[in-house]
Parts: structure tokens; C-alpha cells; sequence
């Protein structure tokens, strides 16, 4: 008989079980549960389902970062009721408008840790993947009874292996790596798998860029996405956490229903066209594409490492475009003032705004005009989805990001990164 996939290890702890396989239903116990401005709605739903108090608030968290602040008074009456069902509920893990997106403020919390499990009602919360943890994505609905119960049956998912070798060659980043496998495989390539990495490319990335992975296979379709957690990992949590964890790894000869290899040196810059993520081609091929706007943040693209590549090429050069910059957390906004890159971003005529989702999901600050192209580190490129349906988006790393703002098209970012 085969091994275990990381997939089936993680619930079948999760589920209080001593083994299970992919294809098994079980109920899962969550470790954490997370909303964020959607937060009013599910309490809503809550409530038409007969609850009346959350099972086990210590297990919740709730951040207010999508639409922060508040934009309109719609969205400020939604921040209001959230606050005081906070208050009602006696949710200890409530994060303000400026601490930042989700998911990094999250990690930064240490709110899960390797070995564990994590639902959100948020499509990206295959990021916690990077910790070693098992993190899905929940509907509002799926949340409401997560609030009620602690747990959530699912089916166990089959598993798909990835492997990335070698280092990055410079001006190329996670946001790359992530590109070329949705390039290769389409956005379907990962639907309802458990996408489990291996590779020496994962010790080589630096613990800021990884998150950025696991993040975007929910680009692919994949109900989780796991890195095998390390010593970077470990020395990451070990100043934050305040519980024992015992990290998860799947078995050598585990069974997994496909296995893919990607020689990660030999990657070059990539940028995904409009209107798809796997719309994806060497920047070469898409060179002089004139931009309007640059945006690097997201929480794909506003980490302090993110920052920090935007102002190696920026320093000491002027923007022509307009070029928002939004850290993912408050934490990154004060290391990026504290060394002086965001200084640097400021000096060379970038705008700096609150740290959280922004402009990615469509909301505030930073709505293209129509037709207006904006290039950006964030997620996803749909149409409309910055909240302009005739405004094309192209994705792509802060090194590309940051040399379009100063040539005000796509250029390849290699004469700024030597």
C-alpha cells in the first residue's frame, strides 16, 4: 500500500481520524476560521440558520481589509455591524482597517501553524500553504455553519505533486513561478487537488516571496496548495506563535494522481495578458504595451519584499505613470519606512496608500478609467475585476511592475536589476 499525501494526513488529524484516503468524506475540525468584510453577510446567514452564538470564538478571526476604510457609507454602516458583532461574539482576533490584507496579517499573527487547518471565505486561502498548513477557501455559507459547529465535512482531495528546481535568476520571483504553472497546466490544471510542492527551489526562495505560490493556485483551481515547512519557516514562528504545532509531511511514495517538474533557473520575467491568469507569455513578447497605471501590492505583491524590488529600480529615477503602492500589512509598512525603501518609493513619485486589498478587488483606490491598461503584482486579471470592464490588466512581478512605471509601457525589467 502507498503513502500518504500531505492532503491526507492533515484531515484525517483534523477529523480525529487514524487514517483516511483521498475520496473519503469526513467531518473536519477547523483550527481556525477567518472572514473579513464579508463578515456581516455570513452573520447574517447565521442567523437564518438558527445560531445565535459562534461555537468556538477563540478559533475565529475577522479582518477588515477588502473595501479600508470604508469608501462609502454602505461600506462603513458593514464595518459598523461587523465591529459590533465582534463585540457581541467575543472574537479576540479582530483586526482594524490598516492592519492589513488577511492572509498576511494571518502569518504575521502566527493564527495557524504547520500541521494544521484553516478555512476562510476568501478563494486565496491556499496561501497559508507556505506555513505548512492546510487552507481552503469557504463560502459564506460554508462559513456560517463553521461558525456554528467548529467543522466541515469534505472529500478528501487527490493530490498533485509539483516540483521546482534550482534558484531564480535575478528579476525573476515567486509571482514567475506561479505564472508558469498556470501558463503550462490552464486555471482548471489544479481543480479540487491538493497541489503539494517538493524541490530545492522552495529552501532557495526567501520566506517573503513564498507565500505567493500557494496563494495563486487558487488561480488553478485547487482546494490547497502545500509547501513541506523548514528551519525558515520554523525561526519565522518562533517569536509569534503561542502554541505547539507538529508539522505534516506527505510520504516518499505517496500516491498522487500527477506529478510535474519545472526548472525554475532557467525562468525568465512573465507577464499574464488580459483577461485570464494562464493568459501567460515572456515579457519579451508584450514589450512596448503601453500603461496607465502600476500597482504593487496585493497579497501576491505587497510584501516587504515586493517593496523592496520596486525600489531598486525606482531609486533615484522618476515614475511617468501614476504607480500606487500598498504594503499587505502595517508590519511591512513599518519595515519599508524603517529601511528607508519606502522613501525611495515616495522620492520617485509613487503613491503610497493604506495597507490592504485596495484597488485589486475593484473598490477604491485606484479604479482605471476605461480602457485604461494597469499592470500589477496582484492575483487575478478578469475582466472588471479592478472595477472597470474595459480596462485590461496584465500581472506580473515588482521588478516589471516598477520598470513600466518608469517607461509608462511593458519593457523588460533586466537593465534595472543587474
Amino acid at each position: 500500500m502507498s503513502g500518504f499525501t500531505f492532503a491526507e494526513k492533515v484531515l484525517a488529524r483534523a477529523a480525529g481520524v487514524a487514517s483516511a484516503r483521498a475520496g473519503d468524506v469526513l467531518d473536519v475540525r477547523a483550527d481556525v476560521m477567518f472572514s473579513h468584510d464579508n463578515t456581516a453577510a455570513i452573520r447574517r446567514i447565521f442567523a437564518g440558520i438558527g445560531a445565535e452564538k459562534i461555537a468556538y470564538p477563540e478559533r475565529v478571526a475577522v479582518t477588515l481589509d477588502h473595501a479600508a476604510p470604508a469608501p462609502t457609507t454602505q461600506h462603513a454602516q458593514n464595518h459598523a455591524e461587523i465591529r459590533a458583532w465582534v463585540g457581541e461574539q467575543g472574537i479576540a482576533h479582530f483586526f482594524e482597517v490598516g492592519r492589513g490584507i488577511c492572509h498576511q496579517v494571518i502569518s504575521e499573527e502566527a493564527l495557524v501553524l504547520p500541521g494544521e487547518t484553516i478555512f476562510g471565505s476568501d478563494s486565496h486561502t491556499t496561501h497559508f500553504g507556505w506555513l505548512g498548513a492546510f487552507g481552503m477557501g469557504v463560502g459564506r455559507t460554508e462559513m456560517a455553519a463553521l461558525w456554528a459547529l467548529g467543522e466541515l465535512w469534505l472529500r478528501i482531495p487527490e493530490a498533485m505533486q509539483i516540483t521546482l528546481h534550482g534558484a531564480p535568476p535575478p528579476g525573476v520571483t515567486a509571482k514567475d513561478i506561479a505564472l508558469r504553472i498556470l501558463g503550462d497546466l490552464g486555471m482548471t490544471g489544479g481543480e479540487y487537488r491538493s497541489i503539494e510542492f517538493t524541490g530545492d527551489t522552495i529552501n532557495a526562495l526567501p520566506i517573503d516571496e513564498r507565500p505567493v505560490i500557494p496563494n495563486m493556485m487558487a488561480e488553478f483551481g485547487a482546494l490547497n496548495a502545500y509547501f513541506p515547512p523548514d528551519q525558515a519557516v520554523f525561526d519565522f514562528l518562533e517569536a509569534r506563535r503561542t502554541r505547539d504545532y507538529t508539522p505534516l509531511y506527505p510520504d516518499a511514495d505517496a500516491d498522487y494522481s500527477a506529478h510535474h517538474t519545472i526548472d525554475i533557473g532557467t525562468l525568465s520575467p512573465l507577464v499574464a495578458l488580459p483577461h485570464q491568469p494562464d493568459n501567460v507569455v515572456p515579457v519579451e513578447q508584450v514589450i512596448g504595451q503601453p500603461i496607465q497605471q502600476v500597482l504593487i501590492g496585493t497579497c501576491t505583491g505587497g510584501r516587504y519584499s515586493d517593496l523592496a524590488a520596486a525600489a531598486r529600480v525606482l531609486k533615484g529615477r522618476r515614475v511617468r505613470v501614476r504607480t500606487i503602492i500598498i504594503p499587505a500589512s502595517a508590519e511591512v509598512m513599518l519595515q519599508a519606512v524603517q529601511s528607508g525603501v519606502l522613501a525611495d518609493l515616495v522620492t520617485a513619485g509613487a503613491t503610497i496608500s493604506v495597507p490592504g486589498c485596495g484597488p485589486c478587488m475593484g473598490n477604491h483606490m485606484g479604479i482605471p478609467a476605461p480602457n485604461e491598461a494597469t499592470i500589477t503584482t496582484g492575483s487575478r486579471n478578469f475582466r472588471g475585476r479592478m472595477g472597470t470592464p474595459d480596462a485590461p490588466i496584465y500581472l506580473a512581478n515588482p521588478y516589471a511592475a516598477a520598470a513600466a512605471a518608469l517607461c509608462g509601457e511593458i519593457v523588460h525589467p533586466g537593465e534595472f536589476v543587474r
